[in-house]
């Protein structure tokens, strides 16, 4: 008998990876909301993590695991503002890459399903502020958050 194929082989390999990811982040590039979440001016080491990492999650290479240890997906979009409306974006990004690599309806369907879960995933806060510097950020709208007060025992003034 021999082994199954993968999601990755069926799919065309690496290089249907690279050319998803390709397409995602030239949408990306020019998305003011999304673009500040990358550190890096330059989005080829994003693309290169996001490539290897797809691979990887697909039955590829395990050279993202390799390089960079567990994903830790949420953990490591912990830092950034991301809400509703990025997780908009990037879904809007990347549906514009699946369509453009023309999977065929087998593969695609199971491809979008797992990217819009992740995308609803990494969603770490309802607040409307952009994601990145603090530099530019709007201003907090809500109430300011106090501790409540506590009654003394001797019966004077609350504390807090």
């Amino acid at each position: 008998m021999s082994e199954p194929i993968t999601f990755y082989e069926q799919a065309g390999g690496m290089e249907t990876f690279r050319r998803l990811v390709d397409a995602f982040y030239r949408g990306v590039a020019d998305d003011e909301v999304l673009k500040p979440m990358y550190p890096e001016e330059d989005l080829g080491p994003a693309a290169d993590r996001l490539t290897l990492f797809l691979a990887q999650y697909w039955g590829g290479p395990s050279e993202y695991s390799e390089k960079r240890g567990h994903p830790r997906l949420r953990m490591r979009h912990m830092p950034f503002h991301v809400d509703p409306d990025a997780r908009d974006r990037w879904l809007r990004h990347m549906r514009a890459a699946v369509d453009e690599i023309a999977l065929p309806p087998a593969l695609e369907a199971p491809l979008w399903d797992y990217l819009e879960r992740a995308a609803h995933a990494m969603v770490n806060t309802f607040e409307p502020r952009g994601i990145g510097p603090v530099q530019g950020a709007r201003p907090a709208t809500g109430l300011p958050v106090r501790a409540a007060e506590t009654p003394r025992q001797d019966g004077g003034a609350p504390v807090g």
